[in-house]
C-alpha cells in the first residue's frame, strides 16, 4: 500500500475517533500516535488531511449535503461521511491531486472500510461534488 493510501486511510481513523469521542483533534492526534506509529511522511500527510477537513468542515459538509440527494450527514454511517469529508478536501484544497484519483482512493478505502454498499454511495456523491466544482451548477 502506498504512503498517500495508507495517510488517507490513517486519517479517517482519526476523524471517525474524534468523531467518535467528542475530543479536541490535538487530544486525538496525540492519542491516535502513540497506539499507531508511522513514518513522519505519512503521519504529517494524515495530520494535513484531518487538520484540513476540521478546519474547512462547514463549506465541506455544504458540498456533500448539496450532492448526497436524500441522505442528511447525521443519518450517513460514519466511516463514509468522514471519507465524504476527506475526499471532498482533497478534491477542493489539494489540487496536486488529480479528481479522478482522489475518487478512485475513497472508492478504495470505502471498500476496506465501509459497508457493502459504500463504495457505490460514496462514488454517487463524490461524482457529484466533483460536478460541481467544475461547473459551479448544483447537481440535482
Amino acid at each position: 500500500m502506498g504512503s498517500r493510501r495508507k495517510g488517507r486511510e490513517l486519517a479517517l481513523k482519526i476523524l471517525y475517533q474524534k468523531e467518535a469521542r467528542g475530543a479536541e483533534l490535538a487530544i486525538t492526534l496525540a492519542s491516535f500516535w502513540s497506539q499507531n506509529p508511522v513514518d513522519s511522511e505519512t503521519r504529517a500527510f494524515a495530520e494535513r488531511l484531518a487538520e484540513g477537513v476540521i478546519e474547512h468542515s462547514a463549506e465541506i459538509d455544504e458540498l456533500i449535503t448539496a450532492s448526497a440527494h436524500h441522505w442528511r450527514l447525521d443519518r450517513m454511517y460514519a466511516i463514509d461521511r468522514n471519507l465524504l469529508r476527506l475526499a471532498v478536501f482533497e478534491l477542493v484544497y489539494e489540487l496536486e491531486t488529480p479528481p479522478k484519483v482522489v475518487i478512485n482512493e475513497a472508492i478504495e478505502v470505502a471498500k476496506r472500510y465501509g459497508t457493502q454498499k459504500s463504495p457505490h454511495f460514496v462514488n454517487g456523491v463524490l461524482d457529484g461534488v466533483k460536478r460541481y466544482l467544475e461547473t459551479r451548477e448544483p447537481v440535482r
